[in-house]
């Protein structure tokens, strides 16, 4: 006898569409031509990581303070200029730039309370400061005199950051006055008396100064009278000092006083009025030089 054959019979409707549209039984579609298979992430398959996230870690180094850098930069780089380079200048820079990195993430591990946070930054900036910083110091000892001012000013600004306060007025001053101190200390790592560099050491703090309170008066004190008249005020004082020093610096200074006076009147956007500072940076740092 022959066995019977047995027939499959008609499909039900449903499995008939789940073919058609290319899954398998169940509802389960087959896994896309590319993609990795549950359980794996693109890192396991040999890709690169994705520029989202080498931004962020990058972010995570990296203050969003972008006014900071100009107020770092132009003191040491109107000392050197003044004074000429010497090869300390270039630790120092190092360790000046380092120091700064490693200070703003320290305020930020006092004012979250959560120094572990901030952990990798904090080391890694420790690491790359304190031999750079040590350098400067075995080869030019007498830099230790401004330790203890650095201390103070560093202190000031811990209170603030616990305090929750770092954007208060007397804060800000106190960074001027760190950034400031840079300048002796130029002249200091170059063997040359902190004298020569007296010119500079009350041109560029006075702007440093009347920019903290212009900048005050055109973002977060924006409408604020009081702030405004006070920068008109700051600098139309500082004018006859800084022409008192030399003519172009005295020019400079009048055109600063000029942009106290019209900006808060006009507005400007943040990148516009960021675009217009670095100009005038560098109008300072000319000025400041050819003194």
């Amino acid at each position: 006898m022959t066995r019977p054959t047995t027939s499959r019979g008609p499909q039900p409707a449903g499995a008939r569409r789940q073919h058609a549209a290319g899954q398998r039984p169940g509802g389960r579609s087959p896994r896309p031509e590319g993609r990795p298979p549950e359980g794996r992430s693109p890192r396991s398959t040999g890709r690169s990581p994705r520029p989202a996230a080498r931004r962020r870690r990058w972010r995570q180094f990296v203050p969003p303070q972008h006014g900071a850098w100009a107020m770092l930069l132009l003191p040491y780089l109107a000392a050197v200029l003044v004074v000429g380079a010497r090869w300390p200048h270039l630790p120092l820079l190092g360790a000046w730039l380092g120091g700064y990195l490693l200070s703003y993430y320290a305020s930020q591990a006092v004012k979250t309370r959560r120094p572990g946070r901030f952990r990798a930054q904090l080391v890694t900036y420790a690491v790359v400061t304190a031999p750079l910083a040590a350098l400067v110091v075995a080869v030019r000892p007498a830099v230790l005199w401004y330790a203890p001012a650095f201390a103070a000013l560093l202190a000031v600004n811990a209170v603030y950051a616990w305090r929750r306060r770092e954007r208060a007025l007397g804060n800000d001053i106190a960074l001027v006055g760190l950034s400031s101190l840079m300048i002796p200390v130029v002249a200091t790592a170059a063997g040359v008396s902190p004298a020569a560099v007296v010119h500079v050491l009350v041109a560029v703090p006075a702007y440093s100064l009347g920019t903290v309170l212009h900048v005050k008066s055109m973002i977060r004190e924006r409408g604020n009278r009081a702030y405004r008249w006070a920068s008109v005020a700051y600098h139309l004082a500082a004018v006859p000092v800084a022409a008192w020093i030399s003519l172009p610096l005295g020019a400079v200074f009048t055109l600063l006083l000029v942009r106290a006076w019209v900006l808060p009147r006009w507005g400007a956007s943040p990148l516009r009025l960021g675009v217009l500072e670095i100009v005038l940076t560098l109008c300072v740092l000319a000025a400041v030089v050819a003194a």
